[in-house]
């Protein structure tokens, strides 16, 4: 093994383990909102992250995010607002991406897949927003972990008939039809639009 790849090794494991430390003192439920880092802060989106974090802060949930701008730094946002635990599991890019100010609990990955590891082993539901390959690369990982049995089934939502209703078409006609899926797998999300019902929803399926 080249010499790097051992100091790598180390590297990886330290950012388990100060992610494992960090993360296994939460004392409350942790629901993760993902989409565009992309999404500016008039765009209606924004707004309806923002409102949904803090309304799930009130209602005694801490809120995860990438720790990023747009849809991470609604969600941190109203977080904070509510004076909820509003943690940011940032991500070292070569553009720099830097941790956004309202975040009250911030972690610094290198390696995508630590990060993942955090999202899904603290998190008891995930909320996505309209994203690009990000966003996508998370609801598949997990889908594919509820559906193979990996990990225990949790809330899944996704935020935007409008923005979802494409790719759920598709997941019907050509996953389902062609066999590719059960139909039970199209049971492991819902798609939602009304932040209220949202929230109502992940009380109800999580019991808190």
């Amino acid at each position: 093994m080249d010499q790097k790849d051992s100091w790598r090794m180390f590297r990886i494991l330290s950012e388990f383990v100060e992610g494992f430390d960090t993360l296994s003192g939460l004392r409350q439920p942790a629901i993760t909102l993902y989409g565009s880092a992309r999404t500016d802060v008039n765009h209606p989106d924004y707004k309806t992250a923002c409102d949904l974090a803090e309304k799930l802060a009130r209602a005694g949930y801490a809120v995860i995010t990438g720790g990023g701008p747009g849809i991470m730094e609604a969600a941190n946002r109203g977080a904070a607002a509510a004076s909820g635990l509003s943690i940011g599991l940032n991500i070292d890019l070569p553009h720099e991406q830097a941790v956004n100010a309202y975040v009250n609990l911030p972690l610094a990955f290198r390696y995508f897949f630590v990060r993942k590891v955090m999202f899904m082993k603290y998190s008891t539901a995930f909320i996505c927003f309209p994203g690009g390959f990000g966003s996508l690369d998370e609801l598949f990982e997990s889908l594919t972990l509820i559906q193979t049995r990996k990990i225990k089934p949790f809330p899944i939502v996704l935020v935007g008939s409008t923005f979802w209703g494409g790719l759920v078409g598709w997941l019907q006609e050509r996953l389902l039809a062609g066999g590719k899926i059960a139909e039970e797998d199209l049971n492991l999300f819902v798609v939602m639009d009304d932040v209220e019902e949202i929230v109502d929803h992940i009380r109800v399926n999580l019991a808190v």
